[in-house]
């Protein structure tokens, strides 16, 4: 495995080092369980960091009135631990504080090392708490931007899409294909990770309309399950008819202007004026005819969900670098 460090890595590094530092120079005891509990707090996103920043608080300052309760009617006894955590670990779970089981069982052990309880080692142990706390908070703020990652999703999203439109469109004319089919295993896999990646960013941002890379992929997925849906109504078709070139040409058009705005009302206009045509054509003479017909009106009552799906997407405000080399070929044209 290559050896790499990671910016999650750098972060941890310099937050413990400030942990420590600080609590040492502000003379506080115990000054190294900041830098425990500074790993402890610094997560993969910002939201996750605040969630368990606020679970381990909530746990190390219950923990100290908690265990000096049974410490003063039990004593100061390895077993008073073990009967301390069998009763304050639950409370932690009922709480929903589940993150500061560890953190809150470091205080706790501090507190039996003391073998008594007072004022001031409360306050000790709050400074410890919250230079801990405080310091994974800070660190935490930064997080490396991932826009270009996604760009990169949405762009090869977008040109399987495309790949996997051209293979149906060949069928549709030709009536036969060679294609292996690998656009579909690549694009589910695409799809997940970046639905991942996005929604690791969508935790590091606080305004729910900064969600809009997750949307996207979100749609895109639901997306792809239709085109799925509607591959095998389209290798059904054993027979040519004039609509199966009508929606060949219908997906030629729709294929070349796959991208991350919202056009789709226009399409699904001319989905519906093609369907109309469908309706109005001659009955099919033969049960060949009549079965592929059949197949092409689910294909494209298929498409139609296709493009209602993004006709409810807002459309990504940026323009990709794939977007804008269209523009300039439709320019040249």
């Amino acid at each position: 495995m290559k050896f790499r460090i990671g910016y999650r890595t750098t972060k941890t590094a310099i937050g413990v080092a400030l942990s420590i530092l600080l609590a040492q120079q502000l003379g506080l005891h115990n000054f190294a369980s900041a830098g425990i509990i500074t790993i402890l707090c610094i997560q993969i996103t910002k939201k996750r960091s605040f969630r368990t920043a606020w679970d381990r608080f909530l746990a190390c300052t219950l923990a100290v009135p908690f265990s000096a309760l049974f410490f003063w009617a039990f004593g100061y006894e390895p077993i008073v631990i073990g009967i301390i955590l069998l009763f304050f670990i639950p409370s932690l779970v009922m709480l929903k504080a589940n993150d500061g089981i560890v953190t809150s069982s470091v205080i706790i052990l501090h507190l039996f090392a003391a073998q008594s309880f007072s004022l001031s080692f409360f306050l000790n142990e709050l400074g410890v708490i919250v230079i801990g706390i405080g310091v994974a908070l800070i660190v935490n703020l930064y997080m490396p931007s991932v826009d270009k990652k996604m760009d990169e999703y949405q762009e090869k999203i977008e040109e399987n899409f495309k790949q996997i439109f051209n293979e149906i469109i060949r069928y549709l004319r030709n009536g036969d294909s060679d294609w292996e089919g690998k656009e579909i295993t690549e694009t589910a896999s695409v799809i997940r990770e970046a639905k991942t990646i996005a929604f690791r960013d969508l935790e590091n941002r606080f305004l729910k309309e900064e969600s809009i890379y997750y949307q996207y992929f979100t749609m895109r997925e639901k997306q792809f399950e239709i085109i799925e849906r509607l591959l095998p109504s389209v290798t059904s078709i054993t027979s040519k008819v004039k609509q199966g070139n009508m929606i060949a040409d219908f997906l030629e058009e729709l294929s070349e202007n796959i991208h991350p705005g919202n056009t789709a009302i226009i399409y699904i206009h001319k989905l519906m004026i093609m369907k109309a045509e469908f309706e109005e054509s001659v009955l099919p003479k033969t049960r060949e005819e009549f079965e592929a017909r059949a197949a092409l009106l689910q294909v494209v009552n298929e498409m139609e969900r296709y493009l209602i799906l993004k006709s409810s997407f807002k459309g990504l405000k940026k323009t990709s670098k794939m977007s804008i080399n269209r523009k300039k070929q439709q320019v040249s044209r």
